[in-house]
Order: C-alpha cells, then structure tokens, then sequence
C-alpha cells in the first residue's frame, strides 16, 4: 500500500471513529455521565479536528479526499454497528474503534517512513500517542 492509499485508509477510519465518538458522547446516560460525557468529547473533538488535516495532507500528495459518505464508510476498517447500549458499553466501543485507528496510523507511519514522507510519518507518530492517551483513559475509567 502506498502512503496516499495508506492516508486514505486513516481519513476514512479516523472520520468514522469521529462520528461514533460523538453519537457515544451524546447518547451516554448513568450514573458517571458528567465524566463521561466530558471524556467522549475529548475523544471526537481530537478525531474531528483531524479531519482537515488528514484532508489536506492528502492533497499534498495530490489525491482528493473521499468524495461521499458511502467511499468513507467501503474504505473504514471500523465496522457500521449501532451505536447503543450502557456507558461502559459505549465506551468500550470506542475503545475498540480508536484501537482501529491507532494500528491504522501505525501502518501510515511505517509506509510513510518507508517511502521518504519524514513529514507525514511524524504526524501518524503524533496521532499514535495521543490515541494511546484517549485509550488508556477509556480503559482507566472502564477498570
């Protein structure tokens, strides 16, 4: 896979782990939903400031980013399942969808490196830890 393939890949999952977060953030209820809530937002607010980003990373490499709802869902590795349940279950979905999105930028810094993109390579390192942070809070308030 190339890194504009690869890049695309992260767009689409990141995109998706987005809107999940945010359907999550908005729909938790419980007894912890203040914290809850405020850590979810935490969560889709760093996916969707992404966004652009990813977008204009790709045109750097001259591609276009997806063009419709129905190329990101095709391109997403993160399955389209309901988005319910209590406030562990939906913070353990996304946990799994953020754990995705974290392989997925793993693969877009090792094809990044591997084809001389220094620049895109350190982004996905940055998303790598700052995901890592937003899944070891998920899993710290889950324990």
């Amino acid at each position: 896979m190339t890194t504009a393939e690869q890049l695309n890949q992260v767009f689409c999952d990141n995109f998706v782990a987005y809107y999940r977060s945010h359907v999550a953030h908005v729909n938790i209820m419980g007894r912890t939903f203040r914290s809850d809530h405020k850590l979810l937002q935490g969560v889709y607010e760093r996916r969707q400031a992404q966004v652009d980003v990813i977008a204009e990373l790709l045109r750097t490499l001259e591609v276009f980013m997806p063009h419709c709802l129905t190329d990101i869902m095709a391109g997403s590795e993160i399955t389209d399942e309901p988005i319910e349940g209590d406030a562990d279950e939906l913070l353990e979905l996304v946990r799994t969808d953020l754990e995705i999105l974290k392989g997925c930028y793993e693969e877009l810094m090792a094809v990044a490196d591997e084809e001389g993109h220094a620049e895109i390579s350190n982004y996905a390192q940055d998303q790598i830890l700052d995901i890592a942070k937003s899944i070891w809070m998920l899993s710290s308030t889950l324990d």
